[in-house]
């Protein structure tokens, strides 16, 4: 499976692309970071995001798509330009049928270190660790959509497992259900003295 994760942001957003499937060895296939400059016109900044995230889509034609969810800050302003650079992302693997999935700050950090509260150092080092590299890739929003990506190579499995099961499930329910409509639907009918 290959993996784009996009850790979003209006000045940095970092993107990385890993292959692999969970249980065997990860494969770095590009890490970097489209920016934008601070002093540009909102607007530019989203299309300078969306030109630098297609760009990666047409390079490395992702599986899937890993969007780290965006999450409540103390900076209002924060949130919203995260949550902007997010929706381009979104968007723009939609346009081309790829699947996103949103994964939380801790779930990425829980599934790279083990600890849902691990710091950008210790998230940098695992993935180093995990896909064999020389150095942390630099910035930490680089490193941070790499996580993302393995993230999401590892819990794909259970969460398709976990879907399926409730489709399953769904489906179960409407036969049972639409059983029952036609059984009463034919009983016969009492009569009335």
């Amino acid at each position: 499976m290959r993996v784009l994760g996009v850790d979003p942001g209006l000045t940095r957003c970092g993107v990385g692309v890993v292959e692999g499937v969970a249980g065997r060895t990860l494969t770095m296939r590009g890490v970097g970071v489209v920016r934008t400059p601070v002093d540009a016109d909102l607007g530019h900044r989203l299309v300078a995001i969306e030109q630098g995230i297609e760009q990666w889509l047409d390079e490395h034609e992702p599986e899937f798509v890993a969007v780290e969810r965006v999450f409540s800050q103390h900076n209002v302003r924060t949130v919203m330009g995260t949550a902007q650079a997010s929706a381009i992302a979104m968007l723009c693997a939609a346009r081309r049928g790829i699947p996103v999935a949103l994964h939380t700050p801790s779930e990425v950090k829980a599934a790279v270190t083990g600890s849902g509260r691990a710091d950008k150092a210790q998230v940098g080092a695992m993935v180093t660790r995990l896909l064999r590299l020389d150095a942390p890739p630099k910035p930490a929003d680089a490193a941070d959509a790499l996580a993302l990506a393995i993230c999401h190579i590892w819990r794909a499995p259970a969460q398709n497992r976990l879907q399926q099961a409730v489709a399953q499930n769904r489906l179960q329910q409407a036969a049972a259900l639409h059983a029952s409509k036609q059984a009463s639907k034919h009983a016969p009918k009492g009569r009335t003295a």
